[in-house]
């Protein structure tokens, strides 16, 4: 047998290359316009691939129309098949399909209004990553030790606004690297916060100021403006102190503004706004005092809305209310007004069925899961799954949401409908999960909704929009799907398709996950909450106290 010298294959190698070289490439000959029209056929999966082939296609696969057709695919329209009645309503089923008209957005038109400042495949990557509980963790510093009363948080669009004794007010950026945005001291020092509450219709992506007003124990109030581009605080109004008492509860949609105190008196004030004055300082004139209403069936935990429309404003107090031997219910008081202030009407509702008898109620006070094959509701009567056995830890309403924690692992979801006929509260639906006692929950205008244990060591994101009303609702219901614990922890490149991440190589050396992230940060297992829990569309952020007594925001991040 003959040898072959190294020269000849080298030779064949060449002449190999030759070839390959001389085979033409129809695919990158294509306009843009036409591959991306084929692009637009392939799955995620694929998608992604693609993008690994080369820059070229790494651009065109990336291509933000492409994703945003895939975003309303998967995310825009199952939620308007989903609407109740859409079905009988005659409307054909092509014309859910994707469109670029805001009115098939439903109420994520808001992104489609950014133009092109909508990411759309961060945008889907992050809205994926919620649905599967993927984040990556963190922990930022509050204070070497608790204070007392505890710090008051609101988060809104990113931005984290605390309030205590101490520190006074503080706004902190949940954005990697912006830290502490601006702080102020409170004007009197002797007094400490006990309400925070934001203007969420200031507070925007687009808005360079937001609105925010802090109620204190001595009965007085600030109302300040956060001014972004400056990153300072600005006070706009201060109120005297009342021999009312404290303010437990506050709500604002400037220039609005509902306040409760411990002693259950509402007091709905108006800014008095004057051009010249906001103008040049910021200020307001001193509001006018609306309406003033005491009630003595309202108990905590509760909460304040103000809700303006066209012609009336309406006010909202959602509240937990004790049952005659039986446990514990909720019930809301909605106040309609005039924008001058004139009481039009006052409702009152709560989730107790009208033929409900508490003294008959033998059955045990702690109920039993259901098992996994059968609906919650056909194990409970309506006047049971209705009752609360135990007093809630925690109450969020954001209208028609209503979500309550309780310390035996369970939320229980109602429905509030307000017509200018009638307002009532749907039955209360139990929503199972959880494997030790809710400390708290916050619900989204979308049904979004996130719950935290008191030891803070497990988070629960739930889609809950729409409620139970239809049969594919109870299905997921009795199914256990409405709900998904968050994993805080990267994904691996193995896993690429599902976690729409931009191609990479992996990173074997990076220590991730939840183990990691408890390491680097000090984060540990006795670790408690006090209920608070807040998120926007990237991130979920909670308050936790070690055992030593400092406390610490712990950040979620699905971006």
């Amino acid at each position: 047998m003959v040898k072959r010298r190294a020269s000849d294959t080298l030779e064949d190698e060449r002449h190999k290359k030759r070839l390959h070289e001389s085979e033409p490439d129809w695919v990158s000959r294509l306009s843009h316009e036409l591959t991306l029209r084929v692009l637009s056929f392939l799955p995620v999966p694929d998608l992604i691939i693609c993008q690994s082939v080369s820059r070229h296609f790494h651009l065109l696969a990336g291509d933000s129309q492409l994703w945003k057709a895939l975003y309303y695919n998967r995310f825009v329209r199952p939620r308007a098949s989903r609407i109740p009645g859409i079905h009988e309503s005659g409307i054909p089923a092509e014309s859910l399909w994707y469109s670029s008209k805001l009115s098939k957005w439903l109420d994520e038109d808001n992104l489609v209004r950014r133009g092109k400042e909508t990411n759309w495949k961060r945008q889907y990557k992050t809205r994926h990553n919620w649905t599967k509980g993927t984040c990556g963790v963190s922990e930022v510093p509050v204070s070497p030790e608790a204070s007392v009363p505890p710090t008051l948080l609101h988060m809104h669009d990113g931005i984290i606004f605390m309030a205590d004794q101490l520190h006074g007010l503080r706004a902190w950026s949940s954005q990697s690297g912006k830290g502490i945005l601006a702080t102020i001291p409170f004007p009197n020092h002797d007094s400490s916060p006990s309400a925070l509450t934001v203007d969420s219709a200031s507070a925007s992506a687009s808005a360079c100021t937001i609105t925010l007003a802090v109620g204190f124990q001595d009965g007085s109030f600030t109302l300040y403006d956060l001014q972004l581009h400056q990153r300072r605080f600005v006070t706009r109004y201060s109120h005297e102190p009342s021999s009312n008492g404290l303010i437990s509860a506050a709500a604002i949609s400037f220039p609005y503004l509902a306040t409760m105190t411990a002693s259950q008196l509402l007091s709905f004030y108006k800014f008095a706004i004057k051009d010249d004055e906001t103008i040049e300082s910021g200020t307001v004139g001193p509001p006018r005092l609306l309406q003033s209403l005491h009630s003595r069936t309202v108990w905590p935990p509760l909460t304040l809305s103000i809700r303006p429309q066209p012609d009336t404003v309406l006010v909202s107090i959602a509240y937990s209310l004790p049952t005659y031997l039986s446990g514990w219910t909720v019930g809301i008081q909605e106040m309609r007004l005039t924008p001058e202030g004139k009481l039009l009407e006052s409702r009152l509702a709560s989730a107790i069925d009208q033929n409900y008898r508490p003294l008959t109620f033998n059955n045990s006070p702690i109920p039993t899961p259901p098992p996994q094959n059968i609906p919650p509701f056909g194990h409970f009567n309506t006047s049971e799954a209705n009752q609360i056995h135990s007093k809630p830890t925690s109450l969020s309403y954001s209208h028609p949401y209503l979500l309550v924690s309780h310390p035996d692992n369970t939320l229980t979801l109602y429905l509030v409908s307000s017509t200018t006929e009638t307002l009532k509260i749907s039955p209360g639906n139990r929503l199972w999960g959880h494997t030790s006692s809710v400390s708290g929950a916050h619900v989204g205008g979308r049904g979004k909704a996130v719950s935290v244990s008191t030891r803070g060591d497990e988070l629960r994101v739930w889609e809950l929009e729409g409620g139970f009303a239809s049969a594919a609702a109870r299905r997921r219901l009795a199914a256990g799907e409405l709900s998904v614990q968050l994993r805080p922890e990267r994904p691996t490149m193995a896993s690429i398709p599902p976690s729409i991440d931009d191609p990479a190589p992996p990173i074997k050396s990076r220590n991730i996950g939840l183990g990691a992230a408890l390491q680097n940060s000090g984060l540990d297992e006795t670790s408690m909450t006090r209920g608070w829990v807040g998120f926007d569309d990237d991130k979920v952020v909670v308050l936790k106290e070690k055992y030593c007594g400092n406390q610490a925001l712990v950040i979620y991040d699905f971006t």
